[in-house]
């Protein structure tokens, strides 16, 4: 018989009214955190489960990155059986930094000369 799962705690969520502008921007500037936003952006709310990102990273930096995120008020995370399901937190995060989130989502491969 084996022994029954420890239940994870559940996450802990920062809103956006209490992120510093420079938090914000550091979290999107990270190329792995930015894609992740990014695919969030493009899928309904608590569509996507932390397992489903296609990221170059292992499953501890991936859970650093979603924890930076939520710590930033662009993420927030639920719990659905074993499965932790996310959200972007974009009407908040919109309320706080106006315009940042729609910048970030732009796909601007080339930076201005």
């Amino acid at each position: 018989m084996t022994a029954p799962r420890a239940r994870r705690a559940a996450p802990d969520h920062t809103h956006p009214d209490h992120v510093p502008l420079l938090t914000a921007l550091s979290a999107l500037a990270d190329p792995v955190r930015l894609r992740l936003v990014r695919e969030l952006a493009g899928c309904a709310d608590w569509e996507r489960t932390c397992g489903s990102f296609d990221v170059p990273v292992g499953k501890a930096a991936l859970s650093h990155h979603f924890a930076t995120l939520r710590a930033a008020g662009l993420v927030e995370q639920r719990d659905a059986g074993p499965k932790r399901l996310n959200r972007l937190r974009r009407a908040e995060f919109d309320a706080r930094f106006p315009g940042l989130l729609d910048l970030a989502l732009r796909d601007d491969p080339q930076p201005p000369a």
